[in-house]
């Protein structure tokens, strides 16, 4: 929202979820696991649902006018919105949804709320508003299979927002004006076809589009809503022109760009003479990834980067002031400022590190005073945490890989058993945080590798288009490269290794036991891609502007049949020797249900041992608390089993 591009289909970045659960915390008491065992001498085994409990609280916001907080809250198992007075301890619960968490709220206006909610995980979200203290509860977008999207929520416009629906056309989303009042909806931009994303002004009116044909993406720009749309740039896939947001004057706009260059920077850019300006800012080894700005005192106060950690270059001298002052006050955290109300005199405040999932406050800069609102898991004991350390290798091929490992509290890097986690997406990165799934395992006794592998995002074109059409190839080499790393570093058990990953960390879990079969101990697939012919054949409609970048990406089904054959984990099942383990979501709309189906009964008829667990209400990764327990008490179990030599 807020004036930022809304991109209103997935296309080139986490076509396929970068990771589910990396958000999910939990509660518990510290008593043994229920998973069954206890743990070894001298290890203390915090239960799994400490790890992936719902939060305590979650997801703080602020009224405009600054008078109430909202934030998430566990009702009946399911994250629901609650609403309290600033001054008062005593929240109202505004929602009752009791079959799956709310995926996301904003204010609508100082009274209203609005949320978004699918079903069973199928991604295809409805619209609901509510009042703040929880009465006339509405869906204002009852359509079965249309998703939702938000354009705008009109900060200037009490009674309106602007969101996009694929109603029209499962393809493509159109731009509706929606007026809480009647609830009415009127299209105000009808997609033609090839737009992909839609941006306003500061005015909240409609003055950006983006483009696709399916390998090249452009930009649009109309200097009112009267005028029509004109092209200001076109270029290739895999060149970034990203728009940000427009030059507080409405004049200009701020857009990351790689062109000319290897890693992106942010620039102003000229729609009338299509001429980028004023480089804004840029990072010698990564990518600029956003700007921080007052919509109060129309200034741009900083750029955001993300090296081995998030960094911040600021512009402004007050907002450099307050993130100085605030990282005193949270010593040894990271800490940043996640909402504001209007007048952005009171800010919800967030800390995490990556032994805590942190905590929320409120700041009033009247006063300079900081409030504890919630920890987000207050049964977390940071001290009983491991650290995840940024490390690097060298691929077999002398590209450098950066990643993070994470060796168990209290153990020496020395022959250890290890889990090794690539992250989804693929075009996507890890980041430095507290992450529950890489914590639980730590426990466990495990260290775990997580790596940036080629084709992660954030450290330029070249490293990222390094891995077009290298799936199981080129990509897995660097998974590889970091077992080696490890095992060559006398850190890792080579006879105890094991690879888990979600969605294409799936895949290159399914590729490691199939491409270098003596490498790995036991595996995990979770949500993952088994055969590269199923995911195009599967594709939600609304990625149908994204099917040729695939192909450019991953590879064509008919052009590169032999290619796809070769690399698609099902038609190579007779090179698996070790024990798998397979969760998927029934009603996933990403990876379907059909790859974990093949790659399960493929093993089954050549006798090789693997457990499978499919839960009916889910989709592209476990939501649901109890899901999420069972996946992780029956991980626990499979790597006891298997791993534990």
């Amino acid at each position: 929202m807020k004036k930022r591009l809304m991109m209103v289909q997935p296309l080139c970045t986490g076509l396929i979820c970068a990771g589910m659960l990396t958000a999910c915390v939990s509660t518990g008491s510290g008593m043994t696991s229920q998973t069954g065992g206890s743990a070894p001498a001298g290890q203390h085994y915090i239960p799994v649902e400490d790890f992936f409990r719902n939060p305590s609280k979650s997801r703080f916001t602020v009224s405009p006018d600054g008078t109430h907080i909202a934030f998430m809250q566990a009702w009946k198992n399911r994250m629901n919105i609650f609403v309290q007075k600033r001054d008062s301890d005593t929240a109202v619960r505004v929602t009752a949804a009791e079959n799956r968490d709310i995926a996301g709220y904003f204010w609508a206006n100082n009274s209203l709320l609005a949320f978004l909610q699918d079903t069973g995980g199928d991604e295809n979200y409805q619209l609901f508003t509510v009042q703040k203290d929880g009465s006339n509860l509405k869906n204002v977008t009852p359509f079965k299979d249309v998703r939702v999207g938000i354009v705008d929520d009109l900060k200037d416009n009490e009674h309106e927002m602007l969101i996009s629906m694929n109603k029209r056309n499962r393809q493509v989303f159109d731009v509706y004006r929606l007026n809480f009042t009647d609830n009415s909806l009127t299209m105000i931009a009808e997609n033609p076809g090839n737009i992909s994303g839609w941006m306003t002004d500061h005015d909240g009116k409609l003055r950006i589009a983006t483009t696709t044909d399916g390998v090249n993406t452009g930009v649009l720009y109309r200097k009112t809503e009267q005028d029509p749309f004109v092209s200001i740039m076109e270029t290739g896939f895999k060149d970034t022109f990203s728009p940000l947001l427009m030059t507080f004057d409405n004049s200009e706009l701020y857009v990351t760009s790689n062109l000319g260059r290897d890693k992106a920077a942010i620039y102003t850019f000229n729609p009338e003479t299509k001429k980028l300006g004023k480089l804004i800012f840029e990072h010698p080894e990564v990518d600029a990834e956003s700007l921080i700005y007052s919509e109060e005192r129309k200034v741009i106060t900083g750029a955001v980067y993300y090296a081995d950690k998030r960094g911040y270059h600021f512009f402004d001298t007050q907002r450099a002031a307050l993130q100085a002052e605030l990282e005193k006050k949270f010593p040894g955290l990271e800490v940043g400022v996640s909402a504001s109300n209007r007048d952005e005199t009171v800010y919800i405040i967030r800390t995490y590190s990556d032994k805590t999932p942190g905590a929320y406050y409120v700041y009033d800069t009247a006063d300079k005073s900081c409030t504890l609102l919630a920890e987000t898991a207050p049964w977390i004991d940071s001290t009983k945490m491991a650290s995840m350390q940024p490390i690097q290798y060298k691929s077999s091929d002398g590209l450098t890989i950066h990643g993070y490992l994470t060796i168990p509290a209290g153990k020496q890097a020395k022959n250890l058993p290890v889990v090794v986690n690539p992250h989804g997406g693929p075009w996507a990165r890890d980041y430095w945080g507290y992450n529950p799934e890489v914590q639980f395992l730590a426990n466990r006794g495990y260290a775990v590798l997580q790596m940036n592998f080629r084709s992660s995002t954030g450290y330029g074109k070249e490293f990222w288009t390094k891995g077009f059409k290298q799936w199981g190839k080129k990509m897995q080499d660097d998974v590889t490269d970091g077992v080696q790393w490890l095992i060559s570093q006398g850190i890792a058990d080579p006879k105890r290794i094991a690879i888990y990953g979600g969605s294409y960390g799936g895949y290159a879990t399914l590729a490691g036991v199939t491409f270098t079969p003596d490498l790995y101990t036991c595996a995990v697939d979770y949500v993952g891609v088994s055969n590269l012919f199923t995911l195009f054949e599967t594709l939600p409609p609304y990625w149908e502007q994204g099917r040729q970048m695939m192909y450019e990406m991953i590879g064509n089904p008919e052009k590169d049949k032999v290619l796809l054959e070769e690399v698609s984990p099902i038609f190579h099942i007779d090179n698996i020797k070790v024990p798998l383990f397979v969760a998927q979501g029934a009603n996933d709309p990403r990876v379907k249900k059909e790859h974990s189906d093949q790659i399960v009964n493929a093993l089954k008829q050549k006798n090789i041992a693997v457990e499978y667990m499919v839960k009916d209400n889910e989709g592209h990764g476990f939501h649901n608390e109890e899901n999420r327990f069972d996946f992780y008490r029956a991980m626990e179990r499979f790597f006891r089993k298997h791993l534990d030599k």
